[in-house]
C-alpha cells in the first residue's frame, strides 16, 4: 500500500500538471477526460535562462506549452544575425509546426529566463485533434497566424525604416497585450529596450530615440518597461500604412 504522504504529492502534482495543461488557452475547452490524457503522456522540464530548448534541426516531435517564464523563438539571417521572430508567454504553445507536417524544427527556441515548459508528444495531440474538430480548427488557425506573424515580421527587417518597425511592432504587441488604463491602453508585457530591438533588429539607442520621437508626438507615454498607447487610432492608421 502506497503510504499517505507518497500519495498526497502524486494527487497534488497530477493536479497542478492539469491545471497546467487548462491554463493554455488552446486547450481551456478540453473535457478533463481529454485534459487527463494529454497529462498522462506529458513532460515537464526546468530551463534556466538562455538555455535551448531546441534548434534546427532537431526532430519535431512535440508541442511545448511554456509554464512560467518567457521563451524566445528565432532565427539566424545569412550574416549570422538573430532575427527575433516571437516571444512566448505562460499559457501559450510554441513548436506548433510539428502538427503540420514539419518532422524538423526549423526556428530556435531558447529560455530568455528560468522558464517551465510542459511537452506534449505529438501522437497524443493528433489524437486528441481527431477527437476534437473545434480544437482542430482552433490550432490550424493558430499555426496561419503564428507563420503570417513570423513572415511579417522577417519582412519588416528587410524593408522597412527603424520607425515603421517600431511602429508596426507597438501595433502588434497592442493586439496582443493591450489592457485599458487611466491615461490610454497599456502593452502589459514587461519589455526592456533591448528586447524590443531584437524584436525588430535595431539596436537599443534606435529604440530609445525612436520612443522618445513617438512620446513627443503624443502617440505613447513611456515609463520603465511600460508602454502607454495614448492615441490608439493614430498608431494603428502609421501601421496600417506601411
Amino acid at each position: 500500500m502506497v503510504p499517505f504522504p507518497t500519495l498526497a504529492k502524486q494527487i497534488s502534482a497530477m493536479a497542478e500538471k492539469l491545471w497546467t495543461i487548462q491554463g493554455c488557452r488552446v486547450f481551456e475547452q478540453l473535457s478533463e477526460a481529454d485534459l487527463f490524457f494529454l497529462e498522462q503522456h506529458s513532460r515537464h522540464r526546468l530551463f534556466a535562462k538562455n538555455e535551448s530548448i531546441y534548434l534546427p534541426p532537431d526532430d519535431a516531435n512535440s508541442v511545448l506549452v511554456v509554464v512560467e517564464g518567457r521563451v524566445r523563438l528565432f532565427t539566424v539571417t545569412p550574416d549570422g544575425k538573430e532575427a527575433l521572430l516571437a516571444l512566448i508567454e505562460p499559457g501559450e504553445i510554441f513548436g506548433e509546426l510539428a502538427l503540420a507536417g514539419s518532422d524538423q524544427r526549423e526556428e530556435f527556441a531558447q529560455a530568455a529566463m528560468t522558464s517551465r515548459i510542459v511537452a506534449i508528444p505529438r501522437d497524443a495531440m493528433e489524437e486528441i485533434l481527431l477527437r476534437n474538430p473545434v480544437l482542430s480548427l482552433a490550432v490550424t488557425r493558430y499555426i496561419g497566424l503564428r507563420r503570417r506573424s513570423f513572415e511579417r515580421r522577417l519582412k519588416n527587417l528587410l524593408f522597412r525604416s527603424n520607425r515603421d518597425r517600431l511602429i508596426a511592432l507597438l501595433s502588434e504587441l497592442l493586439q496582443q497585450y493591450g489592457k485599458p488604463v487611466v491615461d490610454g491602453i497599456l502593452i502589459d508585457i514587461k519589455l526592456s529596450h533591448q528586447d524590443l530591438a531584437s524584436l525588430i533588429g535595431i539596436t537599443r539607442e534606435s529604440v530609445t530615440l525612436t520612443l522618445r520621437d513617438l512620446q513627443d508626438e503624443r502617440l505613447i507615454s513611456i515609463g520603465r518597461q511600460r508602454i502607454v498607447v495614448t492615441d490608439k487610432r493614430r498608431l494603428t492608421e502609421f501601421a496600417g500604412a506601411m
